[in-house]
Protein backbone atom coordinates (compact mmCIF):
# COMPACT_ATOMS: atom_id res chain seq x y z
CA UNK A 1 0.00 0.00 0.00
CA UNK A 2 3.00 2.08 0.24
CA UNK A 3 2.80 3.15 -3.44
CA UNK A 4 -0.98 3.90 -3.67
CA UNK A 5 -0.28 7.72 -2.18
CA UNK A 6 -4.46 8.17 -2.71
CA UNK A 7 -5.64 5.51 -0.59
CA UNK A 8 -2.92 6.46 2.55
CA UNK A 9 -3.96 10.50 2.40
CA UNK A 10 -7.87 9.66 2.50
CA UNK A 11 -7.59 7.14 5.14
CA UNK A 12 -5.69 9.63 7.33
CA UNK A 13 -8.38 12.40 6.33
CA UNK A 14 -11.67 9.84 7.08
CA UNK A 15 -10.50 7.65 10.03
CA UNK A 16 -10.77 10.45 12.38
CA UNK A 17 -14.32 11.21 11.11
CA UNK A 18 -14.96 7.66 11.30
CA UNK A 19 -14.14 7.72 15.00
CA UNK A 20 -15.87 11.05 15.57
CA UNK A 21 -19.25 8.94 14.23
CA UNK A 22 -18.34 6.18 16.76
CA UNK A 23 -18.55 8.24 19.36
CA UNK A 24 -21.92 10.30 18.54
CA UNK A 25 -23.43 6.66 18.05
CA UNK A 26 -21.92 5.84 21.17
CA UNK A 27 -23.24 8.67 23.14
CA UNK A 28 -26.88 8.98 21.51
CA UNK A 29 -27.80 5.57 21.96
CA UNK A 30 -30.07 6.79 24.92
CA UNK A 31 -32.12 8.97 22.89
CA UNK A 32 -32.18 7.33 19.30
CA UNK A 33 -30.76 4.68 17.13
CA UNK A 34 -27.47 3.55 18.09
CA UNK A 35 -25.62 2.78 21.46
CA UNK A 36 -22.93 0.79 22.60
CA UNK A 37 -22.62 -2.69 19.69
CA UNK A 38 -23.00 -0.25 16.74
CA UNK A 39 -20.53 2.57 18.51
CA UNK A 40 -18.06 -0.74 19.18
CA UNK A 41 -18.53 -2.13 15.69
CA UNK A 42 -17.58 1.39 13.78
CA UNK A 43 -14.55 1.68 16.02
CA UNK A 44 -13.50 -1.34 15.42
CA UNK A 45 -14.03 -0.63 11.28
CA UNK A 46 -11.67 2.58 11.79
CA UNK A 47 -8.97 0.33 13.08
CA UNK A 48 -9.22 -2.27 10.58
CA UNK A 49 -9.36 0.01 7.86
CA UNK A 50 -6.17 1.82 9.27
CA UNK A 51 -4.83 -1.75 9.62
CA UNK A 52 -5.33 -2.25 5.97
CA UNK A 53 -3.61 1.22 4.68
CA UNK A 54 -0.97 1.44 6.67
CA UNK A 55 0.22 -2.39 7.68
CA UNK A 56 -0.97 -5.18 10.64
CA UNK A 57 2.36 -3.64 12.51
CA UNK A 58 2.15 -0.58 12.16
CA UNK A 59 -2.20 -1.18 13.59
CA UNK A 60 -0.17 -3.22 16.09
CA UNK A 61 1.53 -0.48 17.24
CA UNK A 62 -1.53 2.05 17.42
CA UNK A 63 -3.65 -0.69 19.22
CA UNK A 64 -1.15 -2.90 21.24
CA UNK A 65 -2.73 -5.86 21.43
CA UNK A 66 -1.74 -6.10 25.57
CA UNK A 67 -3.89 -3.06 26.01
CA UNK A 68 -6.82 -4.52 23.81
CA UNK A 69 -7.39 -7.24 25.60
CA UNK A 70 -7.34 -5.25 28.91
CA UNK A 71 -10.16 -3.09 27.25
CA UNK A 72 -12.04 -6.70 26.60
CA UNK A 73 -12.12 -7.11 30.42
CA UNK A 74 -12.66 -3.32 31.21
CA UNK A 75 -15.94 -3.31 28.89
CA UNK A 76 -17.40 -6.22 30.65
CA UNK A 77 -16.00 -5.26 34.27
CA UNK A 78 -18.01 -1.95 33.69
CA UNK A 79 -20.98 -3.91 32.50
CA UNK A 80 -21.36 -5.95 35.46
CA UNK A 81 -20.08 -3.47 37.78
CA UNK A 82 -23.23 -1.31 36.92
CA UNK A 83 -25.28 -4.20 37.67
CA UNK A 84 -23.51 -5.34 40.82
CA UNK A 85 -23.66 -1.19 42.09
CA UNK A 86 -27.82 -0.99 41.37
CA UNK A 87 -27.42 -4.55 43.85
CA UNK A 88 -25.14 -2.46 46.16
CA UNK A 89 -27.38 0.23 46.46
CA UNK A 90 -30.72 -1.44 47.35
CA UNK A 91 -32.15 -2.55 43.62
CA UNK A 92 -32.19 -5.62 41.60
CA UNK A 93 -29.23 -6.65 38.51
CA UNK A 94 -29.21 -3.76 36.30
CA UNK A 95 -32.38 -1.79 37.42
CA UNK A 96 -30.82 1.70 37.15
CA UNK A 97 -33.73 3.49 39.45
CA UNK A 98 -31.23 2.16 42.62
CA UNK A 99 -28.33 4.25 41.18
CA UNK A 100 -29.70 7.97 42.13
CA UNK A 101 -32.47 7.77 44.92
CA UNK A 102 -33.64 11.02 44.53
CA UNK A 103 -33.83 11.20 41.17
CA UNK A 104 -34.70 7.65 39.23
CA UNK A 105 -34.85 9.27 36.05
CA UNK A 106 -31.22 10.62 36.43
CA UNK A 107 -30.03 6.66 37.54
CA UNK A 108 -31.77 5.42 34.54
CA UNK A 109 -29.35 7.49 32.36
CA UNK A 110 -26.78 7.11 34.20
CA UNK A 111 -27.17 3.42 34.03
CA UNK A 112 -27.76 3.09 30.73
CA UNK A 113 -24.43 5.19 30.02
CA UNK A 114 -22.34 2.94 31.91
CA UNK A 115 -23.43 -0.14 30.67
CA UNK A 116 -23.58 1.06 26.91
CA UNK A 117 -20.29 2.27 27.43
CA UNK A 118 -19.18 -0.95 28.49
CA UNK A 119 -20.76 -2.71 25.91
CA UNK A 120 -18.60 -0.62 23.00
CA UNK A 121 -15.36 -1.05 24.37
CA UNK A 122 -16.05 -5.04 24.90
CA UNK A 123 -17.58 -5.17 21.20
CA UNK A 124 -14.58 -2.54 19.59
CA UNK A 125 -11.86 -4.40 21.47
CA UNK A 126 -13.02 -8.00 20.17
CA UNK A 127 -13.65 -7.04 16.53
CA UNK A 128 -9.89 -5.46 17.12
CA UNK A 129 -8.27 -8.76 18.47
CA UNK A 130 -9.72 -10.72 15.76
CA UNK A 131 -9.05 -9.32 13.04
CA UNK A 132 -5.79 -9.24 14.59
CA UNK A 133 -6.06 -12.77 14.96
CA UNK A 134 -6.95 -14.10 11.52
CA UNK A 135 -4.64 -11.00 9.67
CA UNK A 136 -1.45 -12.78 11.97
CA UNK A 137 -2.71 -16.22 10.63
CA UNK A 138 -2.53 -15.12 7.12
CA UNK A 139 0.53 -13.06 7.09
CA UNK A 140 2.34 -16.32 9.00
CA UNK A 141 1.49 -18.53 5.81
Amino acid sequence: MKRLTILRVVAKLVIPYILLFGLYVQFHGDYGPGGGFQAGVIFAAAFILYALIFGLESARRVARPAVVESLIALGVLMYAGTGIACMLMGGNFLEYNALDHHSPVHGQHLGILLVELGVGITVASVMITIFFTFARRRSER
